[in-house]
């Protein structure tokens, strides 16, 4: 069983455990991603790593709760316990010195950007970082993401903080901007996002790494539920990636396939509320 050390709440429905993990985080690099189970009988979900302290022997991801899984995993406390933390599972994000990186994270997909932007400005670049917010209710480490960067523009859909935009805004006029030169786009956050953010920087020909995140279960390329096309090949996200190049996937495929089990966990939630309902009147 893996501990949770400390539970920290982002935003409303988003929080981050950091677990007791000294194995996983000794060997956690920057992208890598874990496969995380609440019980013996839960659902297997992945998770990218959104910080990790080898000092401290501890891993941390940031979820957000949406269905059944992520719902159940929102009333774990500081103390409880994980049944499965495997990992860390995936390719690592290459960092090196490339020049100028734009980290952009949108939602909760900003606790993962962090180290990333961290690594990335550690190997020399210069890091601008662009949050995506829907509102400013909904943010947060803005504070530890100005740490990891040069500059840090934040967005948020309504204009309540921030530049009133969507993420692709302010890349987009950083790219046409003579003045500027961007070598690498880092983006994560949800499928849609990345795509547009893929899209606004294809014409300029600038190198775009995406975190993929599809419908996943075994983690180690067994089952073959992470399928995603990229350049027109089958890959597994799992030990493929889950970095592609934003450039060469297959969106729609990808858009696609996420919606696959949609009214499934739709049921899954629903009788769960039931169940809980019943035991709380009980």
């Amino acid at each position: 069983m893996y501990k949770i050390v400390k539970r920290e709440d982002l935003a409303p429905n988003v929080h981050l455990f950091v677990i007791d993990a000294p194995a996983v985080a000794k060997k956690a690099q920057p992208g890598q991603f874990l496969i995380v189970r609440n019980s013996e009988r839960g659902e297997r979900i992945p998770l990218t790593i959104a910080d990790f302290d080898r000092a401290a022997g501890t891993v941390s991801f940031a979820f957000m709760e949406v269905g059944k899984t992520t719902r159940e995993m929102g009333l774990l406390k500081e103390g409880d316990s994980l049944a499965t933390f495997v990992g860390p599972l995936g390719e690592a994000t290459h960092i090196k010195k490339y020049g100028t990186v734009v980290c952009v994270g949108g939602g909760f997909g900003t606790a993962t950007v962090s180290p990333i932007a961290r690594a990335m400005k550690e190997a020399g670049n210069h890091v601008i970082t662009i949050m995506g917010f829907r509102s400013q209710s909904l943010m947060f480490w803005e504070d530890k993401l100005r740490d990891f960067s040069s500059e840090l523009i934040v967005t948020t859909d309504d204009g309540s903080y921030g530049r009133k935009s969507v993420v692709t805004e302010p890349l987009k006029e950083m790219l046409q901007d003579p003045a500027r030169t961007v070598d690498l786009v880092v983006a994560i956050g949800p499928a849609i996002m990345m795509k547009f953010v893929s899209k606004t920087t294809e014409p300029f020909g600038t190198p775009t790494v995406v975190s993929l995140n599809p419908i996943m279960m075994d983690g180690t390329g067994m089952c073959g539920a992470c399928r995603v096309s990229v350049g027109g090949k089958t890959k597994f996200a799992c030990v493929d990636g889950p970095d592609f190049d934003g450039h060469q996937v297959d969106w729609d495929l990808l858009l696609a396939r996420q919606k696959i089990f949609i009214e499934h966990e739709k049921r899954a939630l629903e009788l769960w509320q039931c169940q809980a309902c019943r035991e709380q009147n009980s």
